[in-house]
């Protein structure tokens, strides 16, 4: 068995340093918040959730080729009253134009999903916000309203495509794989079977 003997002297000294360190930061906390703050990274995460106070879930799609099933699925959508956000690409609208007005007309938000379907992150902040812009612009004139959500084609983000994208007025938003999954297969029970 081992035993240390620390001297009263030490004891005193090492009490007074951590004191003396204590009173500094608290007395200067601006200071050392602002440093602890530079030395920690911070990441521009996109919304993947929203705090409610009631238990919701936010149902959405992404409409990026084919539109053979919009009809039946907004008929769906309606027999059990639910009310979804469709994130569209730029191309699917020029080529739908009429389903997208069908979905806006069926009380379904139509969201950005990017121009021609990008991986973002290799895009610059310019072509990243033109992608975003020109999509904008197309959705905005068929259905009267402007965007403010966008979501990453292929869910491919950095800060960087976060940030263009507040820089232009847009909310980056992302999904929960997890309550995807749970949702989604609840939901295609209900409805299937």
């Amino acid at each position: 068995m081992k035993l240390f003997v620390v001297h009263k002297d030490t004891v005193i000294i090492y009490f007074l340093i951590l004191a003396a360190i204590c009173s500094i930061i608290t007395l200067n906390w601006d200071t050392t918040a602002a440093v602890f703050e530079t030395m920690a990274p911070k990441k521009d995460l996109p919304i993947y959730c929203v705090q409610k106070e009631d238990k919701i879930c936010a149902i959405s799609f992404d409409a990026a080729w084919g539109n053979e099933d919009t009809h039946t699925l907004i008929e769906i959508l309606k027999k059990y009253n639910i009310k979804t956000t469709f994130f569209v690409v730029g191309e699917w609208v020029d080529k739908y134009p009429e389903s997208v007005k069908e979905l806006a007309d069926a009380g379904h938000e139509i969201m950005n999903h990017s121009n021609t379907h990008p991986h973002m992150t290799k895009l610059s902040k310019e072509q990243m916000q033109k992608e975003v812009t020109e999509c904008n612009n197309k959705i905005e004139s068929v259905t009267n309203k402007k965007p403010i959500l966008f979501r990453p084609p292929y869910g491919d983000y950095n800060d960087n495509v976060v940030s263009a994208m507040r820089d232009i007025g847009m909310y980056t938003i992302q999904w929960d794989v997890e309550v995807l999954a749970t949702v989604g297969n609840s939901l295609y029970k209900r409805i299937f079977t």
